[in-house]
């Protein structure tokens, strides 16, 4: 269970120990196996919006891409994975420790073209993800609109909670609007804020987090704070209890720190019994 702590001020708080923490499980208290800091490697596979809808961002999101590999990948430790969405979704670079590697698949991808099946693309890569161990994560560059997928968002996040994932976002839609309009919001439409609202409810039960960059120094700042998130986490072990009778069921997750109400704790809302 990978947990952020931050302040008041925002400022991530390093020095808690096993005992300052309190798990419980559907509401009951529950032993917490092992406190690990942020050693524990991370498997992270990038969704990289190729459809026609990011046309106008695409070489933003080109440069965010690659940004981020190069800020947040530790070559010694983590394996990132690509894949870019479109219509269907395509896994443009497997698993690997070289970031030159994902760099030039970036560079390699074709102009974007096609329909946005993003929710597809979400299960194919926590179905990858799940084949790893480690901290699972997913990072998606994208409008965070989907005008194709066959699944739902509910079957989506079935997928991303029994995967064990969490999901960062970086919407180019702030991009976009800044560009036609100057407006930082623009006039989004019905599917804007479904899309909005989509995003938001896949980071706020995995414990990731949301970014709305218009220019580069505001991309620079979300991925310095992903990576610094990423580095500073908490990773709670629980092994499993009471789970007979519920397989196929989802078990409730909170965690609170003893003592510090004024701290604001991000982690996954929940997992499935397999």
């Amino acid at each position: 269970i990978p947990v952020s702590i931050t302040d008041a001020a925002g400022r991530a708080v390093t020095n808690l120990k096993l005992s300052d923490f309190v798990l419980r499980i559907d509401g009951q208290p529950a032993e917490i196996g092992e406190l690990s800091r942020s050693e524990t490697p991370v498997r992270l596979a990038m969704l990289f919006d190729n459809s026609s809808s990011v046309l106008a961002a695409r070489e933003f999101e080109k440069k965010a891409a690659i940004r981020f590999f190069r800020r947040v990948i530790r070559p010694e430790k983590d394996l990132a994975a690509l894949f870019a969405v479109a219509t269907i979704t395509r896994l443009e670079q497997p698993f690997t420790r070289d970031i030159s590697a994902i760099l030039n698949s970036i560079e390699a991808f074709p102009p974007p073209e096609g329909a946005t099946a993003l929710l597809e693309g979400i299960v194919m890569a926590s179905e990858y993800l799940g084949e790893v161990e480690g901290r699972r994560v997913i990072v998606i560059v994208s409008d965070g609109d989907d005008t194709k997928s066959d699944v739902t968002f509910e079957q989506t996040m079935r997928s991303v909670q029994m995967g064990n994932v969490q999901i960062y976002v970086v919407r180019t839609t702030g991009f976009e609007n800044y560009i036609r309009s100057g407006n930082r919001r623009g006039n989004a439409n019905v599917r804007q804020l479904a899309a909005e609202r989509r995003m938001g409810e896949f980071t706020r039960q995995t414990g990731g987090a949301v970014y709305l960059p218009i220019d580069e120094e505001e991309l620079d700042e979300a991925f310095e704070q992903i990576s610094a998130e990423l580095s500073q986490q908490y990773v709670l072990s629980y092994y499993p209890e009471n789970d007979e009778g519920k397989r196929g069921q989802l078990r409730e997750i909170t965690v609170e720190v003893k003592g510090r109400p004024n701290l604001t704790i991000r982690t996954r809302k929940g997992y499935y019994v397999r």
